[in-house]
Formats: structure tokens, C-alpha cells, sequence
């Protein structure tokens, strides 16, 4: 790996999309916790949006830089001129991979918001090597899809013994609102499985194979969970992929790691109804006019208002074992969604930005990546990472 000299370039973080929903919570929140000399700026489509943005934002101001998804060279430009890029700009299967190139090839750290199994699995066959040759890192999955779960079993992982099989059940309990933009992601997923298959399928050919060690995701059984007096629904999102990568890149996970994740729901009504939602809504994005009616109902930009967002909250607790050991964690913070996911999204960039980090390249996950680094900035931030049990 050899990183190219970035230390001239103008920015230390670029911040795409800046004026969207969760852009411009991103950008609020760089504005009043960045520290003092950073310089970064925030970048879209639409130069008098982003002027109107900076004049709202505190201080001095960030920079503003024009660029277009539908205009390669304005990304390039943009990685050009940062050390770090930030986008919000999604769906990212559709709008996502020219600037994933651009960082590639100029050596520019990418971080994003995706959720999207089928992106992350087509950048890596795609951009991964040239971002090693260039010592690029790209970092997907920076909001709540999957920085807490990723960090909060990297966090129980350290907790329990080494050199051992270990076997870790995530519970993911929310109560929030979501935007139209994280809608169009899942919805556009839920419209392609074959083209998610493909893309999982392609991304196993090119991805080298862990010798002398296992690292697995199985999807569990709904079941009744003791453990956290909740019915276990397994939850079909990217987490538990994002999870098995990092297990598989860090030795500290052992010779033979599992991973389960599942959505905690305390009364079976509920549980079922819920299923039986999820399943009609995938259903319904199979079929081109129930999906366009679909996406009519919450469009990409909208979003919970401030007041819902401050009664929103979510808690994933984990159960970890191995070595005669267990251990239960807890990862917390509020609304899930925007607040919590605009601060982990800028805490992401401003550790690879600003942290003393081990030598990675290519895409990586945020545990592989940041590791302790982005756990002692998002709990200084008030996101809480705790022991609740251990025997």
C-alpha cells in the first residue's frame, strides 16, 4: 500500500449532499463541534443552496464547492480537493459510484450513509483495488446502518476471551421515524433481488478467503430471546454483512465467530404484525405501479420534524460468549435515523480526518477502520457504550 501525499490538498473534509435531510444535520453538526482549524466545506447541485446553508450554519463558515452526481469530473474535482469525503447522496446504487471511483483513483478517504448490500458488494469488485494501490479508504455504512452495531460487537468482542470461538446476538429496539431518502433505499433493494444476489455472488469470486479461521452471519430463527425478554425477529438489513467483514479482517474475533442479528419486539402481536409488514412491503416493490405509488408517499428530502425526532430513541443490546465466558452490551443514544446518525456520520469523518489510525486501505468497515477511536468519539458525544452484564 502506498498513500499518495494528501496533505496539500484544500480540505480536510468535504461533506456531498450537504442540503438534504440528514446533509444538512451533518453539516449543522460539523459546524458546531468541528474543531478549531479544520477546514472543510460542504459540496451539492446547487451553489445558492449551499450559500444559503453556510449562511445559516455558526462561525466562519465552511467552503462551498459545486458538483454533480451526473458530471464525473465535477467528483473528481471534489476528491481532488479534500482528504476526506462525505456524502449523503443516495440512493447510492443509482447515484453512488462515480464519486466511489473518484476517491478511489486521487487517494481521497470516502465515507456514506448506504444501507444497500448490492452497492457495497459492486464498489468493492470495483474500486477495492485501485483504493489499496492508492491508499484510499472507503468506509460504507457510517450512520445507523451499521456503525452501531459494528462498533458494538467489536466492543463486546473485546470483552471476552481471546484465541477462542466466539458466538455474538445483536437486539436492535427503536422507536422513530424515517425520512424519504432511507424509504427510496430500501425500497429500490427490495425491487432487486436478483441484482442484490448477483452482485453477492460476484463480490465471493474476488474476496479472498480466510484461512485457518470462520466468520459467519447466518440468519436466525424467529424465536422468544430470555436473554432480553423480547421476541428475536431476524432483521434483513446490511448489518450482520458489514458485522462478518469486519470478523473476518480483525484476528480479535477469534478462529470461529458467529453473528446473529435480530430486531427485539416484546409483545407477539406486534412481532407478527410487523413480519407480516415487511413482507408486504417487499412484495409490493416487485411490482412497478404499487412501487411507484410507493415511493409517492414519503419522497427522497422529507423527513421527521424536530420535535418527533427528540422523542426518538433506540438501544441494541448485545450477548456475547466464548471461553466460558458472557458477556451482555449495550449500545444507546436517541433518534436513530437523523440526530444519531448526522453525529456518527461526522464523527466518522472527523477520526479519519483528524485520528492516529492503524494502516488500512481499501473498503473497510468502520470497526476495521476507526475501531476505538470512533467508540471514544461518539460516547464523548453522548452515544452510550456500557457493560450491562458479564459472568
Amino acid at each position: 500500500m502506498s498513500r499518495l501525499n494528501r496533505t496539500d490538498r484544500p480540505y480536510d473534509i468535504v461533506l456531498f449532499g450537504a442540503t438534504g435531510f440528514v446533509g444538512t444535520l451533518t453539516a449543522e453538526y460539523l459546524a458546531a463541534h468541528a474543531p478549531e482549524g479544520l477546514r472543510w466545506a460542504i459540496a451539492g447541485r446547487s451553489r445558492e443552496k449551499l450559500e444559503r446553508l453556510r449562511e445559516r450554519l455558526p462561525g466562519a463558515g465552511p467552503g462551498v464547492l459545486r458538483a454533480d452526481v451526473s458530471d464525473p469530473a465535477s467528483l473528481r474535482g471534489l476528491a481532488e480537493h479534500a482528504r476526506v469525503v462525505a456524502t449523503t447522496v443516495g440512493p447510492y446504487v443509482t447515484y453512488g459510484e462515480e464519486l466511489v471511483a473518484a476517491c478511489a483513483d486521487t487517494g481521497a478517504d470516502y465515507l456514506d450513509l448506504t444501507g444497500e448490500p448490492e452497492f457495497v458488494d459492486l464498489m468493492y469488485v470495483r474500486h477495492d483495488a485501485r483504493a489499496r494501490e492508492t491508499g484510499a479508504r472507503l468506509v460504507h455504512a457510517c450512520g445507523f446502518d451499521s456503525v452501531p452495531h459494528d462498533l458494538g460487537v467489536y466492543f463486546t468482542v473485546r470483552r471476552l476471551p481471546e484465541g477462542v470461538p466466539l458466538t455474538v446476538d445483536g437486539f436492535v429496539t427503536v422507536d422513530a421515524a424515517f425520512s424519504g431518502g432511507t424509504f427510496a433505499s430500501a425500497l429500490g433493494q427490495f425491487a432487486r433481488p436478483r441484482q442484490v444476489r448477483a452482485a453477492a455472488r460476484d463480490r465471493g469470486r474476488h474476496e479472498p478467503r480466510l484461512v485457518g479461521r470462520r466468520a459467519s452471519a447466518p440468519t436466525g430463527a424467529p424465536r422468544f430471546a430470555p436473554e432480553v425478554g423480547a421476541w428475536a425477529l431476524p432483521l434483513p438489513t446490511i448489518d450482520p454483512q458489514i458485522v462478518r467483514r469486519s470478523a473476518k479482517a480483525l484476528e480479535r474475533y477469534g478462529p470461529d465467530f458467529r453473528y446473529r442479528h435480530y430486531a427485539a419486539v416484546r409483545h407477539l402481536p406486534v412481532a407478527v404484525g410487523g413480519a407480516a409488514a415487511v413482507g408486504a412491503l417487499v412484495a409490493a416493490a416487485q411490482l412497478p405501479p404499487a412501487r411507484r405509488w410507493l415511493s409517492g408517499r414519503l419522497r427522497p428530502g422529507q423527513g421527521p420534524d424536530e420535535a418527533r425526532r427528540a422523542r426518538s430513541w433506540f438501544s441494541v443490546r448485545f450477548v456475547g460468549e466464548g471461553g466460558g465466558r458472557r458477556v451482555c452490551t449495550e449500545v444507546a443514544g436517541g433518534d436513530p435515523g437523523y440526530d444519531e446518525t448526522a453525529k456518527m456520520f461526522a464523527e466518522s469523518a472527523l477520526s479519519l480526518a483528524l485520528d492516529d489510525l492503524p494502516p488500512t486501505a481499501g473498503q473497510v468497515t468502520t470497526a476495521v477502520a476507526m475501531g476505538d477511536a470512533l467508540i471514544e468519539r461518539l460516547s464523548a458525544a453522548g452515544i452510550r457504550f456500557r457493560v450491562a452484564a458479564s459472568r
